[in-house]
């Protein structure tokens, strides 16, 4: 993939998701590895998303320098970066504050496999992966052991990671985290939760 088309499909997702209510304001951030040269294309720091442009985007290497772009890259970029460098191989990354998912990220609690989608969509369960401060490298030493077993994780007091082989991929397993996470909300307000598992008597 050329980095002009990377950056064609970062922004649409970027977009995608806003107006999915995934991200409020301009939080959140989406990345895309391109391998073979060493390039990170990933959304620009505070930028209006329905402002944001295919000029806007950011490319830089996993060691931040930027390559393209006018503006500052997400905040965020350390995080993308140390979790590219644990797969060493062409990945996206869609980080959200989808506010369900982060609700439960909050507290610390995990999603059991309650939905038939969460095995192919997300693998299982949703973990929690520990508390690092935004914006560190350390934040993504954290979260890369969790999508390793996982297409996506919740990230404590923070929000929530998907990765895929593409962005499409990726920003599914974010749009079905979110639902689990609002389906398991409501089914505990109105009852108790029977996970698969123990429905399928494993």
């Amino acid at each position: 993939m050329k980095v002009a088309e990377a950056k064609e499909q970062v922004l649409e997702i970027a977009q995608k998701a806003y107006r999915e209510k995934l991200m409020a304001g301009t939080s959140g951030n989406i990345s895309l590895y391109l391998h073979e040269e060493n390039k990170v294309v990933i959304t620009p720091s505070s930028i209006d998303y329905l402002q944001m442009t295919v000029e806007d985007i950011s490319v830089i290497t996993l060691e931040g320098e930027i390559l393209e772009g006018p503006h500052q890259p997400s905040s965020e970029w350390p995080m993308h970066t140390e979790i590219y460098k644990e797969f060493q191989e062409s990945y996206a990354l869609v980080h959200t504050h989808s506010p369900y998912a982060t609700a439960f990220a909050v507290c610390g609690e995990e999603i059991p496999e309650i939905l038939i989608e969460m095995k192919p969509f997300i693998g299982g369960d949703i973990k929690v992966a520990p508390f690092a401060p935004a914006g560190s490298v350390e934040l993504g030493k954290v979260t890369a052991p969790y999508l390793k077993e996982r297409k996506a994780c919740l990230l404590a007091n923070h929000g929530t990671m998907s990765i895929g082989k593409d962005l499409s991929s990726a920003y599914i397993s974010s749009i079905y985290l979110e639902d689990a996470a609002k389906i398991y909300a409501f089914a505990k307000s109105v009852g108790k939760p029977i996970v698969l598992s123990s429905e399928r008597g494993e």
